[in-house]
């Protein structure tokens, strides 16, 4: 009898999980309250896979030995409650994935910053060492979609709370937590802890051999680092920290400019200045990258000419262009204050900042230090900005709201004098004005190439 698997949502990750598992033998139904993307569709109409959308047919969602859930369907929704009553068991993407991996080995990366960025060095520094490898989870394919079309001998893999919050036997060779900010509340029933143990379980399944990257300089993490009640299990793995605080026999830290790389068996040393990337936040990023890549057994030589020749990655901290000497840079991926707090952070000439979207509950107390010393103006873009108004309109003037990137843009220039910077770090969502972080970005960028 085959085993019949429904899929809810039927985006990347539940596309990818119903090629999946139609190509493994399970009897798949697809099912989405919104209608599909037409891409997805037709990967769904050419695999002849059954799906439904615009709604849930109840009674064909409750008959099924396992339900596969999207990571955007929230556990509140009304049909995952019904599945939950029945006891009908739920798995991630990822979860299906690993049960058809074979002997291939996975790197995951989380965290609530930092894990995009600290995902493509990974597999910036695997590519150039030759390893065949493949980028899955939130960037590229999923993860599902890459086992069942191009299987891999090495998945990196960038994996969300909400992915992890579904797992069952999923265990990564080399797992990375980059660190715990308040993000996502609104899923975790405002409870901070419940978004921490999420994270947390991407180490659960880990066995002794396994490696643990983590930062030791993040006060969350470390709180809950080694206290298997709060986190809900113990963590078996090798344990490697990194650090710029201070000098560790294992893991990896900065000291003087310089990284060191200590695992046991290798010691790697580079400088901190032949980083292509900048700011403290990334040198974070770079430790766990080259971190992992050491554990990988890949050769120091490789690891270092990666970290010379990386592209920045688009939206996140990306040069545009420089127009009379103002330097415009790209960060909408930044939909969180903390993300926005690294980008000021890097910043080392006088900024002109372009805030604002769909507010998640924002606390801009964060940055209002940073604001004060580095920024001349701040530049609204959403359709609500009295929060940002309220937060800095002691700090800062002037604070200008425009409706559009093409009005931000122009507002930002007209502000902006030879030797400045201006930011598009939003720290909110984008779905007021734009499709999503890359249509705010690229609308941006379009702007500045229209000056």
């Amino acid at each position: 009898m085959e085993k019949r698997l429904v899929i809810l949502g039927g985006g990347e990750s539940g596309a990818g999980a119903a090629l999946l598992a139609k190509k493994k033998g399970y009897d798949v139904f697809v099912s989405d309250e919104s209608s599909l993307k037409e891409n997805y569709r037709n990967v769904l109409l050419d695999a002849g896979i059954e799906f439904e959308e615009g709604k849930h047919t109840e009674s064909r969602i409750l008959s099924a030995d396992e339900v596969m859930k999207s990571p955007g369907i929230p556990e509140k929704n009304a049909m995952v409650k019904k599945i939950r009553a029945k006891e009908i068991p739920i798995i991630s993407e990822i979860e299906l994935a690993y049960r058809f991996k074979g002997d291939s080995r996975i790197v995951a990366i989380t965290g609530s910053n930092g894990k995009t960025t600290t995902t493509a060095l990974t597999y910036h520094i695997c590519k150039h060492a030759g390893l065949d490898c493949a980028l899955v989870g939130n960037i590229g394919y999923s993860f599902a979609r890459q086992v069942a079309e191009d299987p891999k001998p090495w998945y990196i893999a960038e994996i969300s709370s909400f992915q992890l919050d579904d797992i069952k036997t999923f265990r990564p060779d080399i797992a990375i937590l980059t660190n715990i900010t308040e993000d996502h509340l609104d899923r975790y029933d405002y409870k901070f802890e419940n978004y921490i143990r999420s994270k947390f379980r991407i180490a659960e399944n880990q066995q002794t051999n396994d490696h643990f990257i983590y930062c030791q300089d993040d006060e969350v993490t470390m709180k809950y680092l080694n206290n298997p009640t709060a986190i809900g299990f113990n963590i078996r793995s090798i344990q490697l920290p990194i650090s710029m605080k201070r000098e560790l026999t294992n893991g990896a830290f900065i000291k003087d400019g310089d990284m060191y790389i200590r695992t046991g068996r290798d010691f790697v040393s580079m400088s901190v200045y032949d980083f292509v990337l900048k700011g403290k936040h990334n040198q974070y990023n770079t430790m766990a990258a080259c971190l992992a890549a050491t554990t990988m057994e890949i050769h120091k030589d490789r690891i270092r000419e990666a970290m010379q020749n990386f592209q920045s990655l688009e939206h996140r901290m990306e040069p545009v262009a420089t127009v009379r000497g103002v330097e415009f840079i790209n960060d909408s991926k930044a939909t969180n204050v903390n993300s926005t707090w690294y980008a000021l952070e890097s910043m080392t000439k006088p900024t002109i900042l372009i805030l604002g979207g769909v507010d998640k509950g924002n606390d801009y107390s964060l940055i209002a230090d940073l604001v004060k010393e580095k920024v001349k103006a701040i530049i609204c873009l959403g359709t609500d900005n009295r929060k940002i108004h309220e937060a800095f309109g002691n700090i800062i003037s002037p604070i200008v709201n425009t409706g559009s990137a093409s009005e931000a843009v122009h507002a930002a220039f007209h502000f902006a004098t030879k030797g400045d910077v201006v930011l598009l770090s939003p720290a909110c969502a984008s779905f007021d004005l734009f499709k999503n972080y890359e249509d705010r970005g690229n609308q941006f960028k379009q702007a500045v190439k229209d000056l």
